[in-house]
């Protein structure tokens, strides 16, 4: 209520920007009014929460109670006060209606079902008992269901289920913590699960015991999630998980396992508190952690082949945790795609697509906007988050820009073809989409620019300038460019973007200066076309220069070598080793084409020069007999390396090998690696730890001896390469105290990241 004032009337106007939409802000900020016997309004508009008080209000208590009570969901960027003439003056304080005007406050990830909401879901004298779609403010969906800002139900998913009395009651009572929860549902109103059986017919009553059921039995159910389908089978039968992966055609890729609380986590992996903290998490990601040696007693060792670490992760909500209750086991937990297509996001494209790899399909009617995969992190040495996999419960979550920073308004970056993610430049800050993936396939380009389209139309926003990776063939090059063909482009190198993408993440100002980095990955194209992949750069946001690293050697094949690893053996032998059929003989190549392909690699057609690091591990790889023939999936005979080196009696070990630097002192000298390497007596896994011992110290030396030469102590680590744990790790340990390192956390420091550094780079043009 309202009462009129002769003239105006001086009040205080406080705006809250940041992460303060579909989190509980509005009834918080009611709470704390009520509190104060405070007088005026809160709304939500696109900048974020507006408040207006009365002079009557203590408006420094207010604000200070604003920062100390912020809801768990919630994050604060800022808060703004300005003086407001009140022309009619409010009695009492209320929660008005959202306003509608140009974009700039933040949609709020997805999050995993809070403690109240689970305590209710097995709670049998509760209204939602076992209801599969229980939420509240603190919990649920929310990036993968918004259609629309400002964020209120009629611009989500929600939107075609109206409340009924008692939720309605919830939703307008300020003081319950399902006021103004958008998704908000109980099983009068909600949404609905079913379940279709092997013989097409349809369960509602009891769906989720049927699927529970035939999980035990040892069948595939595809299950719909918040932000796609996952498909579920029992972790701990190698039956169940031998006929996934061959239905899936996922022959040695790791799979994710749910576990049911953490007492089962404990008994399959070493988990310390911090691993714990991340599993247990509002963003509920998948953690890898350290096998133990009984985990076979719990879980398949089809699981993860090869690998000390597997990927867990606790019920991410309602209809996990109910299964989770239901089993009392550990479940595959693995995105429901087939070959070649993206997660299936509805129901007929379930039912479709996924005919051949599921038995049974556990269905629901609440749509999904936002394709959202499970979100894969590590927890490194220091107790830090090593994003491998940024998507559900961090998207779409912004980055500040730097203090100093040029604007990076209406810049759109593509990102790279694989484990691509796109980026959109806004005033002050960046918003990173979820990930999608490698855009080889058409109904995966086709996904990512439909969600390209969603992201520009929900935050009101255009592109004006495109940054774009310099490889002239990349598919999200071609993509953007047809897309937006009247919006102007600024091409960026690969490797670059690497650098800049970890600067800008840790808020590195302009005004900081250049930094060292060393950039280990597969292949990026970089000045004159050179194919980079194993360098130290000199760099800042506008410039990258190559000071030295891995030297060149061909790519016989081109594509086809970073599939078939023995290939890149061959041509390090054959490069850095003229003698090698004199000095270990042919034997090692008995079957494959090899003396067709050592013309290739001696005329040099279709073999293109690369200094890459990433296939030198795989040629290290296949000299030991780890995915000799062929890999089955990107950075698996990496992975399978570093696996082995991690189980090294590194103790008894008396052998060692050293990679020296070259004359000129830029460049490792591989020469005198495959000299010694051939050499060693010791077990595989003693060589390879011994491996990666000596690329870390040879590295670290180049590094410590180029910051001594340019005066420079800030080190950038950066590229897929450095997700290898004990790389890192050992690297580190070479390095001298005095440096600062900074490495990616909160993206991936493989191509995740690509496009928080294109559009870092691509806003230097105009500077």
């Amino acid at each position: 209520m309202n009462k009129q004032c002769d003239g105006a009337s001086l009040g205080i106007e406080i705006r809250v920007k940041g992460r303060v939409q579909g989190v509980g802000f509005r009834p918080y900020i009611w709470q704390i009014a009520q509190e104060l016997d405070a007088v005026g309004y809160v709304l939500n508009d696109s900048k974020g929460v507006l408040i207006r008080l009365t002079q009557t209000t203590d408006a420094a208590l207010f604000l200070q109670l604003i920062r100390d009570r912020c809801p768990p969901l919630a994050f604060i960027e800022s808060v703004d006060t300005a003086v407001y003439s009140w022309q009619e003056i409010p009695t009492s304080f209320e929660i008005i209606q959202s306003q509608h005007v140009e974009m700039e406050t933040q949609i709020i990830p997805d999050a995993a079902t809070c403690e109240e909401c689970k305590h209710e879901l097995l709670d049998e004298h509760d209204r939602r008992y076992r209801y599969p779609f229980i939420n509240c403010t603190h919990c649920g969906p929310r990036f993968t269901i918004i259609s629309a800002m400002p964020y209120d139900r009629p611009s989500t998913t929600m939107a075609g289920f109206p409340l009924c009395d008692f939720c309605l009651t919830e939703y307008k009572n300020p003081a319950n913590r399902r006021f103004h929860a958008q998704p908000v549902a109980c099983p009068v109103c909600g949404p609905a699960l079913w379940l279709i059986d092997q013989q097409g017919g349809q369960h509602t009553e009891d769906a989720l015991l049927l699927a529970a059921q035939a999980i035990k039995q040892g069948k595939i159910v595809a299950m719909k999630g918040l932000g796609g389908f996952h498909l579920v089978c029992d972790a701990g039968s190698d039956q169940a998980v031998s006929k996934l992966r061959e239905r899936k055609r996922r022959l040695t890729k790791p799979l994710a396992v749910m576990v049911p609380d953490l007492a089962w986590a404990g008994q399959i992996a070493e988990i310390n508190e911090h691993e714990t903290a991340q599993l247990v998490s509002s963003a509920a990601p998948i953690v890898l952690v350290t096998k133990k040696k009984q985990y076979v007693d719990y879980i398949s060792s089809q699981i993860a082949p090869g690998l000390v670490e597997v990927g867990l992760m606790l019920p991410a909500n309602p209809l996990q945790h109910l299964l989770a209750e239901q089993l009392a086991l550990p479940v595959v937990m693995t995105s429901a795609n087939a070959p070649g297509y993206p997660p299936a996001m509805t129901n007929q494209q379930a039912l479709s697509q996924l005919s051949d790899i599921a038995d049974l399909f556990l269905l629901n009617n609440r749509p999904i906007i936002q394709r959202a995969d499970d979100s894969l992190i590590r927890v490194n040495e220091h107790n830090q988050l090593e994003m491998l996999r940024r998507s559900r419960g961090y998207v779409p979550n912004a980055v500040p820009v730097p203090a100093d920073f040029p604007s990076v308004n209406k810049i759109l970056a593509a990102g790279g073809d694989l484990k691509n993610s796109f980026a959109l430049g806004r005033d002050k800050d960046v918003i990173v989409s979820q990930f999608f993936g490698d855009l080889e396939q058409i109904e995966i380009q086709q996904q990512y620019l439909q969600s390209l389209d969603h992201f520009t139309e929900v935050y009101n926003w255009h592109p004006e300038k495109l940054a774009l990776d310099c490889h002239p063939h990349y598919s999200t090059r071609l993509l953007i460019q047809a897309h937006y063909p009247e919006v102007p482009v600024s091409q960026v190198f690969h490797h670059h973007a690497h650098v800049a993408a970890c600067l800008f993440e840790h808020g590195w100002k302009l005004s900081d200066g250049k930094v060292l980095a060393l950039a280990l990955d597969g292949i990026g194209v970089g000045p004159n076309q050179a194919l980079w992949g194993g360098e130290i750069l000199l760099a800042d946001y506008q410039e990258c220069h190559k000071l030295g690293g891995l030297p060149d050697y061909p790519l016989p094949g081109g594509d086809m070598a970073a599939k078939q690893p023995w290939r890149i053996l061959l041509s390090h032998l054959e490069t850095f080793l003229p003698a090698w059929q004199e000095q270990i003989g042919v034997e090692l190549f008995q079957g494959k084409p090899w003396q067709l392909l050592l013309k290739v690699i001696q005329q040099k057609t279709h073999a293109p020069a690369t200094s890459s690091a990433g296939r030198f591990f795989d040629g290290v790889a296949a000299s030991l007999g780890i995915c000799f023939d062929q890999i089955n999936h990107e950075g698996e005979a990496a992975c399978r390396l570093e696996s082995l080196a991690w189980q090294a009696d590194t103790l008894n070990l008396r052998e060692q090998l050293k990679i020296p630097l070259n004359k000129n002192g830029y460049q490792l000298d591989i020469h005198g690696f495959w000299l010694q390497w051939f050499k060693l007596n010791c077990s595989t896994e003693q060589k390879a730890w011994l491996f990666h011992d000596a690329l870390a110290r040879a590295f670290a030396k180049l590094v410590l001896m180029k910051s001594r030469e340019k005066n420079i102590t800030t080190i950038v680590l950066t590229g897929g390469v450095f997700h290898n744990r004990l790389l890192t790790k050992l690297m580190i340990n070479y390095f001298d105290d005095s440096l600062n390192i900074l490495k990616p956390s909160l993206f991936s420091c493989g191509d995740g990241g690509l496009a928080l550094g294109q559009i870092a780079i691509a806003a230097m043009d105009n500077n």
